[in-house]
């Protein structure tokens, strides 16, 4: 049951473009105690037919930029594949915390953005009683 959990949350986060796979690496790797590297291997397997399907509904509603989105493309694949070479060659406390340092710096980066649009509309509203 909490596999279908894990799925379902990660999966709802994934389609709504926010990296449901950063959520499934940490819950597979919290709730469950798997592995670092399977964890996130579990993910790669995983963002396949999710990103299929959240590319073809984005498709049909014209919100991709297909040419910016194939360079985009294969410059991840290059780094993608130097990337999993890295990864194969780290020790998994390591690889761990590299993780937690990412998801720190997501985490903030949000906060960020969410105080600063908040200013922003802080600052629309109070000219509009002007």
């Amino acid at each position: 049951m909490t596999e279908i959990l894990i799925g379902v949350v990660a999966g709802i986060v994934s389609g709504t473009g926010m990296g449901g796979g950063t959520i499934l690496i940490f819950l597979l790797s919290f709730m469950l105690g798997v592995e670092q590297h399977i964890a996130q291997a579990t993910n790669l397997i995983f963002f396949i037919p999710t990103a299929i399907v959240a590319i073809s509904v984005n498709l049909k509603n014209k919100n991709i930029d297909t040419k910016l989105a194939i360079l985009i493309s294969v410059f991840g694949i290059l780094g993608a594949i130097i990337g999993a070479n890295i990864s194969v060659h780290i020790n998994v406390s390591i690889l761990k915390k590299c993780f937690g340092i990412f998801l720190a710096i997501v985490t903030l980066n949000e906060i960020y953005s969410i105080f600063k649009l908040y200013l922003k509309k802080y600052k629309n509203n109070k000219k509009e009683r002007e």
